[in-house]
């Protein structure tokens, strides 16, 4: 079997070992590769594994002997399923590896708006407290999360891992979610509607799926409801966000902050509104890129690839 990786080097940029699927196959890794590049390098491949590189129906028209796609993220819109599914073609993906990591940094974001610990250092370093009169500096304002309200959109694995480290540091904690499971096990939990979650939420953290009707969730018309001192947290999709309103919202000073690791085009262009928006931190989609989480994923692929080759696929979103 020909088993052909379009674009290996986000997962694994030399830290990790892609020696393992010499057991499966006759493998062959491009660190990236253009959508004019995939029909003569995975041409007669039977297994490719791909992560952010496309493979709509013309693409998988040119690909007579392929057999299984891997897809080396939990999302899979790059794929056409349906195709692949007529096709014979079986698609699999990685779910829940980076469910800590991704909870991980959605909290390094909001500490790093409540304490500025970056921008406090660098005073450090400028001179600032040395020159300082008091044995406490600081020049942009501190805020406790204890007591505050931390509303989460999309309350899945990682919406779930979110709400139990809020709790840790004494959030209260309300969620809107397409299904609404049992939480009778938290005491600080509450079920809201997105409306009264926008009002009431002194933190708004995005972990719901990218979908038609959650695409510009977050617009002029839902950032108008939220509190003008609450913060707004994207790690999940980056289409979620209406950037133009967000920026606005933020250069008028109508929200206290943002904090997001994905953009509706990535790599963005130099002009993103939100990379020059004030009270902004921008991240470049680095949430689920922990060496942990990226080990997790490849031990994932590895587990699917085999049990496609024992002829009980695992983790296919085309069935």
């Amino acid at each position: 079997m020909k088993i052909t990786i379009l674009d290996g080097y986000p997962l694994n940029p030399g830290d990790l070992s892609w020696e393992y699927l010499e057991n499966y196959g006759d493998v062959t890794i491009h660190e990236r590769t253009k959508v004019a590049e995939i029909a003569d390098r995975a041409a007669d491949a039977t297994a490719i594994l791909t992560n952010k590189v496309p493979l709509d129906a013309d693409v998988l028209k040119q690909l007579p002997d392929l057999k299984y796609i891997g897809v080396l993220a939990t999302g899979y819109n790059i794929i056409d399923v349906e195709y692949a599914k007529e096709q014979g073609i079986v698609v699999t993906n990685v779910p829940g590896y980076s469910t800590q990591s991704v909870a991980q940094l959605t909290f390094a974001l909001l500490l790093e708006l409540c304490h500025h610990v970056q921008r406090h250092s660098d005073r450090v370093k400028e001179g600032k407290w040395s020159q300082s009169p008091d044995f406490s500096f600081w020049d942009y304002p501190l805020m406790e999360l204890s007591g505050k309200t931390m509303g989460i959109i999309g309350f899945g694995d990682i919406g779930r891992q979110v709400a139990d480290i809020a709790t840790a540091f004494g959030m209260q904690v309300v969620a809107q979610s397409r299904t609404e499971t049992d939480q009778s096990h938290r005491s600080n939990f509450r079920w809201l509607g997105l409306d009264e979650l926008l009002e009431q939420s002194d933190v708004v953290s995005l972990h719901c799926p990218l979908t038609p009707q959650t695409q510009g969730l977050i617009n002029a018309d839902t950032l108008s409801k939220m509190k003008p001192n609450a913060f707004l947290l994207n790690t999940s999709r980056g289409p979620l966000v209406e950037e133009e309103s967000l920026a606005a919202a933020l250069n008028a000073g109508k929200l206290a902050g943002a904090g997001v690791d994905v953009l509706a085009m990535e790599p963005p262009h130099a002009d993103n509104p939100l990379i020059a928006a004030k009270k902004c931190l921008v991240t470049p989609h680095i949430a689920w890129a922990t060496k942990e989480a990226r080990a997790r994923l490849m031990g994932t692929v590895e587990e699917n690839l085999k049990a496609f080759l024992a002829g009980q696929p695992v983790n296919v979103v085309n069935p």
